[in-house]
């Protein structure tokens, strides 16, 4: 589907329904840039309607993997960007009644390509750092609820995510030790 400019953003479909790419309008010259992040005005003429409610920074060492990630309970929809680094970012739908469950779509974020990935409610969410670091900004829809936390393996073979990793990415303890998707708990 042809991207669908705005005054802020230009929005682009990706293989997943609801999943999105926005590239947001940059304004540079020789000082800097300017561009606006987040405009719930323009992002709600593209579809993205949620009331975002929690701000959150991750900062990441290089070949760290984080994910995947998604709660059964306060169900979040984020909007991820890259203000420093670059990453690879993936959603994996886990609506059971969607025509896409099970499958994925990724997109490279960075603070020189300023992209930034929406992904709506129902997704696990997960990312590969492939610079020296990252500094990764997203919005969620909801609040962070740790007993409904659920994670799903990167590596799981059904899902066969292809993640660029670079020999074996550094996990932590909780997503080293996370299920398999066809033993998951999705979204009906």
């Amino acid at each position: 589907m042809a991207p669908q400019p705005s005054a802020k953003f230009t929005i682009n479909q990706t293989g997943l329904p609801g999943v999105l790419l926005i590239q947001p309008r940059v304004y540079e010259d020789d000082r800097g840039f300017f561009l606006e992040s987040y405009n719930q005005h323009s992002m709600a003429e593209a579809g993205v309607t949620d009331q975002f409610v929690q701000d959150n920074h991750s900062y990441s060492a290089s070949n760290v993997l984080r994910g995947l990630h998604y709660q059964l309970r306060n169900v979040q929809a984020k909007l991820v960007r890259v203000v420093s680094g670059e990453i690879v970012d993936v959603a994996v739908d886990l609506r059971r009644a969607s025509s896409t469950f099970g499958q994925y779509c990724k997109a490279v974020l960075s603070g020189e390509n300023k992209l930034m990935f929406y992904i709506p409610r129902g997704f696990a969410h997960g990312f590969l750092v492939r610079s020296p670091s990252a500094h990764v900004l997203y919005k969620s829809s909801d609040f962070y609820d740790t007993g409904s936390e659920r994670v799903i393996l990167w590596n799981d073979p059904d899902l066969a995510i292809d993640w660029e990793v670079q020999g074996q990415p550094v996990l932590s303890a909780k997503d080293a030790a996370a299920r398999r998707f066809r033993e998951a708990e999705v979204f009906e």
